[in-house]
């Protein structure tokens, strides 16, 4: 397999580390709870995760290149800004979009979301 592959392979999977948390209810993926994640308990499995991928990266670094370059704090504040957009998209999912599909079931099964109406 070539270089770019490992590269799109890492992008895809730093994606979608970034929006399990807000997919799943489980937690840590393994445990199942009874009242639900809180937000504070997503965060913290998102800023696991991020520890998980950059691991995962220095791996393929030292794979692909046969060392590890040093990187300073920007490289750092960089990565992280990149896996919170990459985690956009599960967040919105989670605390807006599922909220507006399940107000559009119930408005097309008959019944109405007081919810919505709220000024």
């Amino acid at each position: 397999m070539s270089q770019g592959n490992y590269i799109w392979i890492y992008i895809v999977l730093a994606i979608v580390s970034a929006n399990l948390p807000w997919l799943s209810d489980r937690l840590f993926f393994v445990v199942r709870s009874a009242k639900g994640k809180s937000a504070w308990f997503r965060l913290l499995e998102w800023a696991v995760l991020y520890f998980v991928v950059g691991a995962l990266g220095l791996g393929l670094e030292r794979r692909l290149t046969g060392e590890i370059y040093h990187q300073g704090w920007v490289f750092y504040a960089v990565t992280v800004s990149l896996f919170l957009v990459f985690a956009l998209p599960g967040f919105i999912y989670r605390y807006d979009l599922r909220r507006q599909l399940r107000g559009r079931k119930r408005a097309v099964s008959g019944k109405t979301d007081t919810r919505s109406c709220q000024s």
